[in-house]
């Protein structure tokens, strides 16, 4: 027989999780199936760091960022558990890109400046700039993987059931309100289904819903040792001018943080080679990843680009 629930979320990264710690915070009762086991490194939620950055040419965006921040902050707090280190995040490159977003923050009273790269280089030795710099103070690093755990340690701590290598075989639309969602071992109903499967999304309910054109892509990003001991690591976001003489050899924008024990983080930014989620070789790209070394040895002088070690996520 099926159990029937309020809501079941399938999918059990940092949204989904999410999705079920504030639907069991409001007194639903949910449950959350998950394919792979916890702490797997197959999708997109894992990894010790994420920038959390304020700076987006777009207002709603903006408007999510600052939002998050609270959600983030309010994490931390029921938690118990140190989640972001504001440690800022410098923004360089495209300067018509970034005047539209301190336009943005001034209307918005988001705290950044504008910063010569002269000044910038010497503040933040780590980093090379050719371009002014928007410097977010109220911007940061946060602790990815220490989140993930509070999001499910709250999450189960209300109630919400989060089941680990139970992948959600097929889910079936019985009504406006009746949904059934299939397992190896068990069938749930519910009024309300929420999908948060990431690279396995088009799988899933491709069939069921309009959705717009999914590509799934391998982003592989790398750490790489730190040879300044002396520099501050502030988050960064480079956005190289696509027509500036790069000779052809860039990938996209490049977004970073130093990752403490691990080193600086840096990676194109949704660029890397299309891909099957359930058939990935979790190997860098050759092309790209040897530019990536490059990039490091060109904008990153506080790193040592030949200790590159990849990291793969979708």
């Amino acid at each position: 027989m099926a159990r029937t629930v309020d809501l079941v979320v399938v999918g059990g990264g940092a949204m989904g999780l999410a999705t079920a710690w504030q639907a069991a915070i409001r007194g639903h009762d949910v449950v959350l199936l998950e394919r792979f086991e916890r702490g797997h490194h197959h999708g997109a939620s894992h990894g010790s760091t994420r920038n959390l950055n304020i700076a987006y040419d777009d207002g709603e965006y903006v408007d999510l960022v600052a939002r998050a921040r609270t959600l983030w902050d309010e994490l931390a707090l029921v938690s118990d558990t140190p989640l972001l280190d504001l440690v800022g995040v410098v923004n360089h490159g495209r300067p018509d890109m970034l005047r539209r977003m301190r336009e943005l923050h001034a209307e918005r009273g988001v705290d950044s400046e504008f910063v010569t790269p002269g000044d910038a280089g010497r503040r933040w030795t780590g980093l090379r700039f050719e371009t002014d710099v928007l410097w977010v103070p109220d911007s940061g690093r946060i602790r990815a993987a220490d989140a993930l755990a509070a999001f499910e340690r709250v999450a189960t701590g209300v109630g919400a059931e989060i089941r680990w290598s139970t992948p959600a075989e097929r889910i079936e639309i019985e009504g406006d309100d009746r949904a059934r969602v299939v397992t190896a071992d068990e069938e749930y109903l519910a009024p309300r289904v929420v999908v948060t499967a990431g690279a396995w999304t088009e799988r899933l309910v491709g069939g069921l819903a309009r959705l717009p054109r999914l590509v799934v892509t391998q982003e592989q990003p790398a750490h790489f040792r730190v040879t300044d001991d002396d520099a501050v690591w502030p988050g960064f976001n480079h956005r190289p001018d696509p027509d500036g003489g790069a000779d052809g050899w860039w990938y996209g924008p490049v977004y970073g943080m130093l990752t403490p024990g691990e080193g600086v983080k840096a990676g194109w930014h949704g660029t890397g080679p299309v891909t099957d989620p359930d058939a990935r070789s979790h190997s860098p790209e050759p092309e790209q990843f040897e530019a990536l070394r490059r990039y490091a040895r060109e904008w990153l002088p506080g790193v040592d680009a030949e200790t590159a070690d990849p990291i793969s996520c979708t």
